[in-house]
């Protein structure tokens, strides 16, 4: 269901005082606590970005194609995966959303796209993110690229990340970030793009006015098994994912530092998705990821080079 799961290592391959925050807010729309950013590139068209924290990066071939775009074929390309890449669209000048990265963008055609991505036209992951300040200010809707003066809020809780390094550099630049939950403590990818669709029956027993399209969070198999095992009161939705068919539990609480959050909703991976998969492009092992709807109440600094989350509730 996700791009994440198919992309990301085309990515990899190819406390103080409180001071004035002077960052430049990006065109970003919240949508289900998924985080699209509205661009326009230099020659004046405009293209929709979905941003990821856990995720690659891609162009869709419908976008490659409406910008017109060159593509070059991939030698030796697997089956099932796309078959040309493109250079990076610039943008108008002045852009908060830039630089973009450099290298190769693959371009996925239809066939690889699920149905729900049709709200965007090229993913920002990892790579994107690496090196910057970011905050994302889930409750009022704002993300914005911070400056090197950016400094911790006063009273804010501060959580280490972990990212995997090789020969002195980071590689996939995915986020690690330790959680507990039930009295234990859980790490998880720190993924702002994982997302699920809903089924009309999930939806149904939801009724809670948001779209089917929405952020979730993720957990393995195991740990799944183990919180209804324990806690038969938890909500478990079964079949609750379009197409996968996955289940979805609800957390009451989970807590991010000194802050509480939830409920929060997991969806059901099987174990190697998170244990073995993304376990093996992050710094520690994981058991699934913490999304956007873990957030919405918080508003969050990702801090790259200091490695570090930084959290404060504004309501």
């Amino acid at each position: 269901m996700r791009i994440l799961h198919l992309l990301p290592l085309l990515a990899a391959c190819l406390a103080g005082p409180v001071v004035a925050q002077d960052g430049q807010p990006l065109t970003a729309r919240f949508v289900a606590d998924r985080v699209l950013v509205d661009e326009t590139t230099a020659d004046g068209q405009p293209i929709v970005f979905f941003t990821d924290t856990g995720g690659g990066r891609y162009i869709t071939a419908g976008a490659a194609a409406r910008l017109d775009l060159a593509l070059t074929p991939i030698p030796d390309a697997s089956p099932g995966g796309p078959s040309h890449v493109t250079t990076w669209p610039g943008l108008a000048p002045g852009s908060p959303t830039a630089p973009l990265p450099t290298g190769p963008l693959p371009v996925v055609g239809a066939g690889l796209m699920p149905s729900w991505a049709s709200d965007h036209d090229a993913m920002l992951g990892g790579t994107w993110f690496a090196d910057r300040i970011w905050t994302f200010d889930y409750p009022n809707h704002r993300l914005t690229a911070e400056t090197a003066a950016w400094r911790v809020p006063e009273h804010a809780v501060v959580l280490p990340l972990g990212f995997q390094v090789r020969d002195g550099a980071r590689t996939t630049h995915f986020p690690r970030i330790e959680v507990e939950i039930d009295g234990q403590t859980v790490a998880l990818l720190l993924d702002t793009g994982a997302t699920t669709m809903l089924t009309p029956e999930a939806l149904a027993a939801l009724d809670d006015g948001a779209p089917p399209l929405r952020a979730t969070s993720m957990i393995s198999d195991t740990v799944f098994r183990s919180w209804q095992a324990a806690h038969p009161d938890w909500r478990v939705i079964e079949a609750a994912q379009t197409g996968s068919g996955s289940a979805m539990i609800e957390v009451p609480r989970v807590g991010i530092g000194g802050l509480t959050v939830g409920p929060v909703w997991f969806t059901h991976r099987p174990d190697p998705a998170f244990r073995q998969y993304m376990s093996g492009m992050m710094d520690a092992p994981i058991e699934g990821a913490l999304g956007g709807n873990a957030f919405r109440d918080l508003v969050m600094t990702l801090d790259y080079p200091g490695a570090r989350a930084v959290f404060t509730r504004s309501r």
